[in-house]
């Protein structure tokens, strides 16, 4: 019969996911970083949140910054070391350098007085948890490298007969190689955590791996965090994420008549609807009705907008007859606006998530993804979207999003490739030249679990909105960007070759002028 080991929860929902439930109770583990990778901001979250969450004291031992540094370190995440120690559930065992004290020491090193200390700290506040920040101090510091080993050994050891739980952090030189500046953890961790702040494309990633536990569950792989005020690092657990969301065949208007026709009666509650189109064309106007139609039905909407300022929004609003700072007033319409480039995706997303679960819309818009995707990765970028996607779909949310194709008749774009699989509804706009002139055209690509209208319509824009008309039905090659007109006797060959007479009765220039839907 197998047994399983205990785990302690480190504390960080995202993380406590990955470890299947927390590290290993009564156990070592090795955090490995670069520099600025978070590994100090680790080690004291674990002993924070020990505190606030499960009333376990904990024991933070330094060998190379000063108590009051890590005090001062993180007072910008709201967390009260100071008031710790007074309560008496959190001490410092100060082993950092001191250059008067210090100096006349060389080669040596009195282990066997620091686990004395050590384990009179763990005794004196009864801790559950113990952190050692960094032992590649100490192997910066003394000469004997095996004998610093033997001794690190003999400090896990003499842990584990405490009854703690213990974090120990290590230094490495790059993202990928070696897991520490020394070699230390194949001799005295039974568990690594790898931490990296890699560069890829010019942008800072920051991602956690657990390369292993020893007899203990974990999911494998490489997840995205980030560090945010007040609450440290916020893990962003891909791997956690299940299809496991209740569905709906509950309609919502989109805020159009004639689209809610199209639709087959208007979106389901719980889909994510993807609306691709050049410059122009009308997708943010689209998020307009969107957030409009929620707000006649007295539904709460939060829009991110990362293109236009707030300003601009309430005017484009006003222009087309909608009052944006009335439904802001009366609650029915939060406005997030912001730069793609002020921080990380991972902070986006983290932010987007924060605003929707304080708000609980019953709806969502972002305009657009593309202007996020311009700083990151294509790899997180995909993750973005697959943590954003999964969040509205939990919160049985209906999610409108816009993407802008790269040229200005359209095509495919490195978005939709990325996102159109994860959406349940995609609508394409296309501008669509006949005779000298620029018109625009509408199709539903898409509507998961619903027939709808396949057919490619014509559609005009002024100070009332968006009107769809007739569909096209002399014109090919819209959706790929390069329409051309069909001559009447080729329809008429088409028509007889397939035996429909809806196209042999259809003719240039015959598109009703008159919007459907009523």
């Amino acid at each position: 019969m197998t047994e399983f080991l205990d785990k302690l929860p480190i504390g960080i929902p995202g993380l406590d996911l990955l470890a299947s439930g927390g590290v290993p109770q009564h156990r070592t583990t090795l955090v490995s970083g670069t520099a600025g990778a978070g590994k100090t901001l680790l080690a004291a979250q674990f002993l924070t949140e020990g505190i606030r969450a499960y009333d376990e004291p904990g024991v933070f031992v330094t060998f190379e910054e000063t108590p009051d540094d890590i005090r001062r370190n993180v007072q910008s995440l709201d967390w009260d070391i100071e008031q710790y120690e007074s309560d008496g559930t959190w001490r410092f065992v100060d082993a950092s350098f001191d250059l008067g004290r210090d100096a006349v020491v060389v080669g040596e090193y009195d282990f066997g007085a620091l686990l004395a200390r050590i384990e009179h700290a763990v005794r004196s506040i009864g801790a559950n948890r113990v952190v050692l920040d960094s032992i590649g101090a100490v192997f910066a510091r003394f000469s004997e490298a095996g004998a610093v080993r033997t001794e690190l050994l003999r400090i896990a050891a003499g842990l584990r007969v405490m009854g703690v739980t213990s974090l120990m952090t290590a230094e490495r030189r790059t993202d990928y190689g070696d897991l520490a500046r020394f070699g230390v953890e194949e001799f005295v961790a039974d568990n690594v955590i790898v931490l990296r702040n890699a560069l890829e494309e010019e942008n800072r990633r920051r991602t956690v791996e657990i390369l292993k536990f020893r007899g203990a569950d974990h999911r494998s792989g490489q997840f995205p965090f980030t560090i945010q005020p007040g609450q440290g690092l916020v893990v962003i657990a891909l791997a956690g994420l299940e299809l496991t969301q209740p569905s709906t065949n509950s309609r919502v208007t989109s805020g159009n008549r004639g689209l809610d026709t199209m639709c087959g009666g208007g979106y389901f509650r719980d889909s994510v609807v993807l609306v691709s189109g050049a410059t122009g064309t009308g997708k943010t106007l689209m998020a307009t009705e969107f957030l409009a139609g929620g707000a006649a039905e007295d539904e709460r909407s939060i829009i991110f907008a990362f293109e236009e300022s707030r300003d601009q929004l309430f005017r484009n609003a006003a222009g087309w007859g909608y009052d944006f700072a009335k439904l802001e007033a009366e609650g029915l319409l939060r406005v997030v606006c912001a730069y793609p480039e002020t921080m990380s995706l991972e902070d986006h997303l983290v932010l987007m998530k924060d605003e929707i679960d304080d708000f609980r819309p019953h709806r969502i818009a972002v305009d657009s993804l593309s202007a996020l995707e311009r700083v990151a990765s294509l790899r997180s970028f995909r993750e973005f979207i697959i943590g954003l996607t999964s969040h509205i779909k939990h919160r049985q949310m209906a999610g409108f999003l816009t993407s802008t194709s790269g040229s200005l008749l359209g095509g495919p774009t490195i978005t939709e490739g990325h996102i159109s699989t994860l959406t349940d509804a995609i609508i394409l706009l296309r501008y669509v030249e006949m005779f000298g002139e620029i018109r625009r055209g509408l199709a539903v690509l898409k509507m998961r679990g619903s027939p709808h209208d396949t057919r490619i319509h014509e559609y005009s824009i002024d100070g009332e909105g968006l009107h769809l008309r007739a569909p096209y039905r002399n014109v090919v090659g819209i959706l790929a960007g390069t329409p051309s007109h069909v001559p009447s006797h080729e329809l008429d060959e088409v028509a007889s070759m397939f035996g429909d007479d809806s196209i042999a009765n259809t003719r240039v220039g015959m598109t009703d002028p008159d919007s459907i839907g009523g």
